[in-house]
């Protein structure tokens, strides 16, 4: 059970990066999008020609990184969970990626259905309703050149997932001297494309009955209405000391738990591909469809990050003891601006979850009440981040449409929600929040230390390097696996900077920086001797 947890959280692990290309890219497909708006830059410059081309292009790249997410969440999910040889499962499940579509292709040819006979002109000549053969026809796409099932990000995910299992179990195999030369690392991509076309093959008779009970529960959500929407934004809350709400995220965005429409005979599934594809095609999809999607994104996040969070980090500032403002000043400025600009709330979140739940529990609560109002107030804020740059991205510039002032007017009001409940809470229940700890515990004074001394305490922290058994990071955590948890000490952590220590498993332990955890990593697996 331990050991399956720790798989979990490396899958949460995994999926960081392709989320952080997917943010940046949305950014600019935001921007392109909003520089062809005659209604933001005016019809003089939307009839520049080259201006206008060289927009066009940006467009054009970044709506080639959305199309090919499932194979970005394949190498990702290979790379986050391999134990070593890492760029060789990447290699690998490239190569399992492309396999299992061709065994889904192979299997779909037998069955007759091939790209001709699927159209929707083939399916009615055959007697097929006009909406049954939309709906049908838009189950299968081209992927990669390659005629197989939609099967989207989760695609990838299982081609992936099948793909390290294989690398982790023989990058060390050993073959007869005769074959010597195909042993170890050079193995994992032969038995992967003997194994994956074989897992398609499978895959193309159980997915029609994995795709149906995805959209019945794509259904469930909208039928559920606001209610739902307050649940996903509490459970998504509720999952951040986890690592886990990265999942749910990716469920909703790229599945169609998020949403469901077809397009020139193509399912687009999930929130995020929906309203991509609504930047890459001005007027393809209507704007309610585009709202019913990004119900899922940035704009429930939007009042509780670029206001509610700040206004508890203004309070814990005001509650911290006086001889310890200074300090807690430095850390509450440093979330603050993460949380306002970027929607990077971990460094604030891991300052109050732990050692108070009632907090907790009210900020998820509040977080699902911002999720239901945006969505009952019919705004249409996409992207994933949640801060400043999407409110001005995808909210202020793409227009009246987006009903943008909606999560500010709702932030005014989170702001001093949350400064006095987290006062009073604070303060009513001895909440120790930083600058209230214990006498015991309170630390001292710290002082400026250099980069290697401070990876130099980490690794101390974390029971030194005989005791450190890998070490990875993602947008704000760093994620350590350890040999033995009882050598890790919480409070030399601490005292490097971290705002907090999670163990996920047995083996397994999080140290929360914040958005300067990748350099920190870096430092860290310098001083270790790691090859990065």
């Amino acid at each position: 059970m331990k050991d399956l947890a720790s798989q979990i959280h490396g899958f949460g692990k995994a999926l960081m990066m392709p989320i952080s290309v997917i943010a940046a890219a949305g950014i600019f497909l935001g921007l392109a999008a909003a520089m062809q708006n005659p209604a933001v830059t005016g019809e003089a410059f939307a009839n520049l020609h080259y201006p206008q081309l060289v927009i066009g292009f940006i467009r054009q790249v970044a709506g080639a990184v959305f199309a090919n997410l499932p194979l970005f969440f394949a190498v990702a999910s290979a790379i986050g969970l391999a134990k070593a040889e890492k760029p060789t499962a990447a290699f690998a499940a490239v190569i399992g990626f492309i396999g299992m579509h061709v065994g889904v292709s192979a299997s779909l040819a037998a069955q007759g259905l091939t790209a001709a006979t699927t159209t929707v002109p083939a399916l009615t000549a055959h007697g097929m309703a006009q909406n049954a053969a939309l709906v049908y026809s838009a189950e299968f796409i081209p992927m990669l050149g390659i005629f197989t099932y939609n099967m989207s990000v989760l695609g990838g995910v299982i081609a992936g997932l099948i793909t390290v299992a294989l690398h982790n179990r023989f990058y060390t195999q050993v073959l007869p001297t005769a074959i010597g030369f195909f042993g170890g690392r050079r193995f994992v991509p032969i038995v992967t494309v003997v194994v994956l076309p074989l897992v398609g093959l499978g895959l193309s008779f159980i997915w029609p009955t994995v795709g149906a009970g995805i959209a019945w529960v794509g259904q469930l959500i909208g039928k559920s209405g606001q209610y739902g929407m307050f649940l996903y934004g509490f459970g998504e809350r509720l999952l951040i000391p986890t690592g886990l709400h990265h999942i749910l995220n990716e469920t909703v965005r790229f599945t169609p738990i998020g949403g469901m429409t077809t397009v020139d005979n193509q399912t687009i599934v999930g929130a995020l591909n929906i309203f991509n594809t609504a930047l890459t095609h001005p007027g393809l999809l209507s704007d309610q469809v585009v709202r019913d999607a990004t119900r899922f994104l940035a704009q429930g996040k939007i009042p509780v990050m670029m206001f509610g969070l700040p206004g508890a980090a203004l309070a814990m500032y005001h509650c911290a003891r006086p001889e310890h403002k200074k300090r807690v000043k430095a850390l509450m400025m440093a979330g603050m601006l993460a949380s306002f600009t970027t929607g990077i709330t971990e460094p604030l979140e891991f300052c109050f979850i732990f050692v108070s739940p009632v907090l907790y529990l009210l900020h998820a609560a509040l977080s699902g009440l911002s999720f239901m109002l945006m969505d009952i107030l019919q705004v249409m804020i996409g992207n994933v981040q949640g801060g400043a740059i999407d409110l001005v991205v995808f909210g202020i510039l793409g227009g009246a449409k987006t009903h943008w002032w909606y999560p500010v007017m709702l932030g005014v009001i989170y702001f001093p929600l949350y400064y006095y409940i987290f006062r009073l809470v604070i303060i009513r229940m001895r909440v120790e929040t930083p600058g209230r700890e214990a006498e015991e515990v309170e630390e001292p004074a710290r002082k400026a230390v250099s980069a290697d001394e401070r990876a130099g305490n980490i690794i101390t922290g974390l029971g030194g390097q005989p005791n450190i058994a890998d070490v990875d990071c993602c947008f704000t955590r760093l994620r350590v696996r350890v040999k033995d948890m009882r050598l890790v000490i919480d409070r030399t952590l601490m005292l490097t900077g971290a705002s907090g220590v999670k163990r996920v498993s047995a083996n397994d332990v999080q140290v929360i920086y914040g958005p300067q955890v990748e350099k920190i990593a870096q430092d860290v697996k310098t001083s270790l001797g790691v090859n990065t």
